[in-house]
Parts: C-alpha cells; structure tokens; sequence
C-alpha cells in the first residue's frame, strides 16, 4: 500500500488545485480527504499524474453504505469512475 496516495495542494490535468486520488486509496480514505478538504469530489489521476476520472461524495457514500462494502475496497475497483470532471467542476470546489 502507498503511504502518500494523493498530493493535497497539486494542480491536477484541468489545472484545478487541491487533493488528487490515486487508484489505490480506499474508500474510507478518499471520503475524509473529501470531508477534511470540504470538497464534494476527487479527481482520480494515473501513475502519470493524468486525470483519469473523477469519485463523488455521493457515489463512494453509496458504496461505502452497500452490503458488499469491506475497508479495503480501493478507489480502483469501484465502477463508474468518470471518464472525466463536469463541466465546471474545475476550481468550482462542488462543495458536499
């Protein structure tokens, strides 16, 4: 398991500054950086630094509510990752 897996102050590949996820963060993990940085997303980026999706508050809430939930669960086994940030979500901060 990375010990840093995401750079909090980083511009990601829209330019947008904040936290990042990488696909190995957890859930759990990737909801209280959410919650701590009073964001209502995280753009997932790639070994690469690339943006490759996009997780919601809402959408790893109803993960991490489902019965099939377990704390290991990674960012990268969650379906429905978006291909890519809405429109304005760049420096819009979606506030949860």
């Amino acid at each position: 398991m990375s010990t840093t897996p995401f750079h909090a102050g980083v511009a990601d590949a829209t330019g947008s500054p904040g936290p990042k996820a990488w696909g190995d963060m957890t859930v759990e993990v990737a909801l209280s950086v959410m919650a701590g940085a009073r964001i209502g997303y995280l753009p997932v980026c790639d070994e690469d630094d690339l943006c490759t999706g996009l997780v919601t508050h809402a959408q790893l809430t109803v993960v991490r509510d489902s019965a099939t939930y377990t704390d290991r669960l990674r960012l990268r086994d969650v379906a429905g990752v978006g291909p890519s940030l809405p429109a304005g979500a760049a420096g819009a901060g979606y506030a949860a």
